[in-house]
């Protein structure tokens, strides 16, 4: 009933940007909690950034300063620029959210895509 469908992913040279997208569809009431995991090979699921419908963000140390996330919530489409790519950003890139759909109002649950690869090569 409810699809996470992200986009952007790719190769980039150190020190490059991509900008990944997460569209939400269905039958959505709310999304509370917008935001990106990434899983790299022989690492664990580790938060990116994440925001919430009134806009707070929060960031992994690791990329503070680098990455920004934003949302539409007229779209309900979140957004992660990543800038200065490095190495380590090798990952697929998970997008998730806190949605409670039209026939379970005020009862959230955690959606998630199925990942977009972003590799990070010279």
């Amino acid at each position: 009933q409810v699809q996470l469908v992200e986009s952007g992913g790719g190769l980039v040279q150190p020190g490059g940007s991509l900008r990944l997208s997460c569209a939400a569809s269905g039958s959505i009431f709310s999304i509370n909690i917008m935001g990106w995991y990434r899983q790299a090979p022989g690492r664990q699921r580790e938060l990116v950034a994440r925001i919430s419908s009134g806009g707070p963000t929060n960031y992994v140390d690791s990329v503070k300063g680098r990455f920004t996330i934003s949302r539409d919530n007229a779209d309900n489409t979140v957004y992660l620029q990543m800038n200065s790519l490095k190495l380590d950003d090798t990952a697929v890139y998970l997008c998730y959210a806190l949605i409670s759909t039209v026939q379970t109002m005020g009862v959230t649950r955690e959606y998630w895509g199925k990942g977009t690869l972003v590799t990070v090569s010279s």
